[in-house]
C-alpha cells in the first residue's frame, strides 16, 4: 500500500506534497528535520491521505497535485476529508 499525503506546517500553514509506503513514519522524518524543504517549517501534520495499490499511482498523484499549483484545490482536498 502507497500514499499519496498533504502536510501542513503548523508554523507557517504552508503545504507539502509526497509520497510513501509508511505515513507515520514520514511524518516523523520530517518533523525530525530529516527532509531538507520541510525542515525549516516543522512540525508539520498530515491534513490530507490518499491510499494506492501500487508506488506509479501514488507518485501520479503526487505529481497531478504539485502541477496544479492551486493552495484552492488543496483546501477543497482536505475540507472534503476526515483527515484534516
Amino acid at each position: 500500500m502507497y500514499f499519496t499525503y498533504i502536510l501542513q506546517s503548523e508554523v507557517d500553514k504552508s503545504f507539502y506534497i509526497g509520497y510513501t509506503s509508511d505515513l507515520q513514519k514520514r511524518l516523523s522524518g520530517h518533523n525530525a528535520g530529516m527532509s531538507r524543504y520541510t525542515s525549516k517549517k516543522a512540525p508539520w501534520k498530515i491534513v490530507y491521505f490518499e491510499s494506492f495499490e501500487t508506488k506509479s499511482e501514488a507518485i501520479k498523484r503526487e505529481l497531478f497535485l504539485k502541477r496544479q499549483k492551486s493552495r484552492e484545490l488543496l483546501i477543497r482536498l482536505i475540507e472534503g476529508s476526515s483527515v484534516g
